[in-house]
């Protein structure tokens, strides 16, 4: 089973809660959602009652643990942009989305990443292909 690593947006990103619940119940069909706890309801733009060291150490720990990693891009996050990095330098497969239509532009840092793969979509509904095509990649390459 895939252990797959979800980014999104806390502090800036909360009024995407709905986006990221959405998102997160398709990626339960290919594998262990290894930070399902962004999706929540209960996740406030404060995040958890740990501290940041305790968050920083174990989000980088489920990062290095998970297989691939899927991030919803549209709300611009130094934590998000991070994650990409990191993900990106340890050669693990990943997939941005950005919101086309909103007022944002995606940085030049996550679109021109040759280890990034940039998908832009309107509505929720139409992220589902997206990860199919993502998943299929994975899968075929592991074969």
């Amino acid at each position: 089973m895939l252990k797959i690593y979800f980014a999104g947006s806390i502090t800036a990103g909360r009024h995407d809660q709905p986006i990221y619940e959405s998102i997160i119940a398709e990626l339960t069909s290919y594998g262990q959602i290894l930070t399902e706890l962004i999706g929540s309801v209960n996740l406030s733009a404060q995040g958890e009652p740990l501290s940041d060291k305790e968050i920083h150490d174990r989000d980088l720990a489920w990062l290095m643990e998970s297989d691939c990693i899927v991030a919803e891009v549209t709300n611009p996050s130094l934590g998000v942009g991070y994650e990409i990095g990191i993900a990106s330098k340890a050669g693990k497969p990943i997939l941005c989305l950005f919101r086309s239509g909103s007022e944002r532009r995606l940085s030049a840092m996550i679109s021109g990443c040759p280890g990034v793969i940039v998908r832009h979509y309107k509505e929720p509904s139409e992220v589902a292909p997206l990860l199919q095509e993502f998943f299929t990649k994975i899968s075929q390459e592991r074969s």
